[in-house]
């Protein structure tokens, strides 16, 4: 009898025990919010004294903050399609299909194998990509938007244009939202969260604010008074030179030159875009508290692309300088450190590969960007040791040592920049005509020309107009890698 109890107790430890350690070992949610257009400076705890971001600020208390994260750029002038589509697949600039507008089926999108092992994925907010990847990707979603921004002319953010979830992947019967466009996204994501969720899930919300239209509601806007927002410190009435892209339509918003109230009212404009979305992102992370999932899910927030708004004279996003190039990228959850920072360079390509690797999931071979999660568990994370930057065949980047040098092609015109980020992070002092400089343009020069080859640019610096000259055509940009 006495061996037949001790037998029992021990098979009843044997399956305690795996009840903890199936329940330890069950995967975590992920939750990823991308916003549009939103800088890496416009969060208030990450520095900037004249924005409120009250639940952006809770994520970097919360969490792990990439101060120096990038895009890598696009072909053309709509830069938030090329890189969504590099983050949601993980593959570099020249490697997405269609400048971002088409995701073939044998490159998977993140969402698509987390469904693949088992997770419900579900999505709202935009996607700027082929109908049949975003089926591919999700099981269901609501009030999705199809494109790249909501014209003012159609409603704008106020009349967003959405569709429900088709199974069939038509979506022919798109309707007409009576609601701010972050608040119908937040919607369907809360309402997704308040279903039983008996498998784990991955939840993809994909904000459309704050690009313009900057048309935000009179609570949030009246947070800012444009006589007390500061001109930002490169402010010029003027590009010094011709970029390529002066003319594009985000450089046509405002006047030239610029004038300093108009942009102190535009940026206005901007942090209260900006506040508006952290007010949604706040109503999400309150029904993950209120439905007991927040202590299980990992959470991602990155912006798609920055935005000038005022500086080196320009408005828009079709530039390799910081303000548009770097963007907000912060993890929080389990196993996430807190209230830490890191300066380590990185790409929003390598999100991909650091939630395979949170999640225990196989890495495709189509995915070019490297895992973060050493910054999770070691003090110094080294990060990458360089960034390629590009735009269309205009422009041309490298970043190494805190040196930045940015070449053009512009109609048979070849402008260089050289700034040093660590005294000049605004990139006003241009080094490149600087005889001491010299050795660092040439050097830097090679290691782009290297760069530019090893990531299969269509451009070449060592041919005259780096054998594309003129401007890119946006029909031509869909035949560089279709």
């Amino acid at each position: 009898m006495q061996t037949h109890i001790i037998k029992a107790l021990f098979i009843s430890l044997i399956l305690a025990a795996s009840a903890v350690k199936a329940q330890q070992v069950k995967p975590y949610n992920v939750l990823v919010i991308l916003t549009d257009d939103q800088r890496f400076n416009t969060i208030r705890a990450l520095g900037n004294k004249e924005i409120y971001t009250p639940n952006l600020d809770q994520l970097v208390k919360g969490g792990t903050t990439f101060t120096q994260a990038h895009i890598m750029g696009s072909l053309g002038g709509a830069v938030c399609a090329p890189s969504r589509a590099m983050l949601l697949t993980g593959r570099s600039v020249f490697k997405v299909h269609q400048d971002g507008g088409n995701i073939p089926p044998n490159e998977k999108t993140f969402p698509e194998l987390f469904r693949e092992n088992g997770y419900r994925t579900f999505s709202t907010g935009k996607w700027h990509s082929d109908l049949q990847s975003f089926n591919r990707s999700f099981a269901s979603g609501d009030n999705i938007f199809f494109g790249g921004m909501h014209q003012e002319k159609a409603g704008g953010h106020w009349k967003p244009r959405l569709n429900h979830y088709d199974p069939e992947g038509q979506y022919k019967n798109g309707f007409q939202a009576d609601k701010f466009s972050s608040i119908c996204y937040a919607d369907a994501a809360i309402n997704f969260l308040n279903q039983p969720q008996d498998t784990p899930f991955l939840m993809y919300v994909a904000f459309t604010a704050p690009h313009d239209p900057r048309t935000p509601p009179e609570e949030f806007l009246s947070l800012y008074d444009k006589d007390k927002i500061s001109l930002p410190g490169n402010f010029m009435p003027r590009h010094p030179f011709n970029n390529g892209e002066l003319t594009v339509r985000d450089e046509q918003l405002l006047p030239v030159p610029r004038n300093p109230d108009s942009v102190k009212q535009e940026i206005a404009k901007y942090y209260a875009m900006i506040t508006e979305v952290d007010h949604e992102i706040g109503r999400i992370m309150e029904a993950l508290r209120k439905t007991g999932q927040i202590d299980h899910t990992i959470i991602v927030l990155a912006g798609d692309n920055g935005l000038a708004v005022g500086q080196h004279g320009l408005l828009g996003k079709q530039n390799l300088y910081d303000h548009s190039m770097r963007v907000p990228l912060i993890f929080s959850g389990p196993g996430i450190p807190v209230n830490k920072q890191t300066d380590a360079l990185c790409y929003l390509t390598d999100v991909f590969p650091t939630l395979c690797k949170i999640s225990n999931l196989p890495l495709p071979e189509t995915v070019n960007g490297r895992p973060l999660n050493d910054a999770f568990t070691k003090n110094k994370f080294a990060g990458r040791d360089r960034l390629f930057l590009t735009y269309s065949n205009l422009q041309r980047a490298i970043i190494k040592d805190n040196k930045k040098l940015i070449l053009y092609n512009v109609d048979g015109d070849h402008p260089v920049q050289l700034f040093d980020l660590s005294k000049d992070p605004l990139e006003i002092n241009n080094l490149a005509g600087h005889k001491n400089q010299q050795q660092t343009v040439r050097s830097l020069t090679t290691l782009l020309g290297n760069e530019m080859r090893a990531y299969g640019d269509f451009c070449d610096l060592s041919k005259d107009n780096w054998g594309y000259p003129g401007s890119l055509k946006w029909k031509d940009a869909f035949l560089i890698n279709p």
